[in-house]
């Protein structure tokens, strides 16, 4: 009917929204809009795994089997707003000004289009075929350095840019969970933050040599990413330009995050992929674990500097350095 096809606004400022589509008696298509501010991915395991707890319950004509809230997200963003100021803003953030003091502008990768005056985000995506068995190699070779798969392909990303630029100096912004308490796991809300890790690759160190630093650089950017990536730009204070990103131009992201289990009592369900048509970088290079340890990895890109082709042969590049 109707209001099956009309989506509704659950609060005041537009932050969610739902939508139901009827497309036969027996195929109907979910579709959940979530503004960032109030959600990230980690949420968005909790939040399956509460809509199948609750749909589960509510069939059998039960309660909510859902346990009370130790804690809400105001509750956190209250302590982090009295926790992070004074000498602990002054030491947190003093981390990020040393570790990123005369870290270069701008990563020169070579592009097929010359930098537009000011960045569009329009963007586009291109898988990356990875060879069978290549995620397990890699998890090993991590355990036997003593790493973790992030720092793993964290030194593997950059030893490609450093190729690509000859730039010795490389600056990789990275997302992390930031749910550094047990209270925060549950709940649903912007815990995110973004960390730009700069690794020297001066010296022309062998990749056992690069792993070392870029262990060294995560451990110390987790150790202080309680600092929100904007306070760290406002205090830094780069050179900006409407042309690129600060800081950093690229991303890496390791999606390991909890998922809810995509089962609901009577039904079959599935997710649908799409993609966004914008890219927030120049590139992002994603990698996600996927069922019996595998590894699936794609790049978003930005189309005002790159062809597609481009973009191909530079996954091509890095999956024959990691398999290397």
């Amino acid at each position: 009917d109707e209001a099956a096809r009309r989506p509704f606004d659950l609060s005041a400022g537009g932050l969610l929204r739902v939508s139901l589509l009827r497309l036969s008696s027996e195929e109907h298509v979910a579709v959940l809009v979530m503004h960032h501010i109030v959600s990230d991915g980690w949420s968005m395991g909790v939040l399956i795994e509460e809509v199948a707890a609750l749909y589960a319950a509510y069939v059998e004509g039960q309660e909510s089997p859902l346990a009370e809230l130790p804690v809400q997200y105001a509750d956190y963003a209250v302590w982090q707003r009295d926790w992070l100021q004074g000498e602990v803003l002054e030491r947190e953030v003093g981390y990020w000004r040393e570790q990123l003091a005369g870290a270069p502008a701008v990563l020169e990768l070579p592009a097929d289009r010359a930098r537009p005056p000011v960045q569009t985000f329009r963007g586009a995506r291109e898988d990356i075929e990875l060879s069978e068995g290549l995620g397990a190699a890699l998890r090993e070779l991590s355990r036997r350095e003593g790493v973790t798969l992030f720092m793993t392909l964290l030194a593997g990303f950059q030893a490609l840019l450093s190729r690509y630029t000859g730039q010795s100096d490389v600056v990789v912004g990275a997302p992390v969970a930031g749910r550094t308490h047990r209270e925060t796991e549950g709940l649903i809300g912007l815990f995110v933050n973004t960390l730009a890790l700069r690794t020297d690759l001066s010296g022309d160190p062998s990749f056992r040599e690069l792993l070392g630093r870029a262990r060294e650089v995560s451990l110390g950017g987790y150790a202080h990413q309680s600092v929100p990536f904007e306070k760290v730009v406002e205090e830094l204070s780069p050179g900006r330009s409407l042309s690129h990103t600060p800081l950093f131009q690229v991303m890496l992201v390791l999606q390991n995050a909890p998922g809810g289990a995509m089962s609901l009592p009577g039904l079959e369900l599935r997710a649908e992929g799409g993609q966004t048509g914008g890219a927030k970088f120049d590139l992002t290079l994603f990698f996600a674990e996927g069922a019996g340890g595998g590894l699936e990895a794609a790049i978003e890109y930005s189309t005002d500097l790159f062809e597609g082709g481009s973009v191909a042969r530079l996954g091509r590049h890095l999956v024959s350095l990691l398999e290397g």
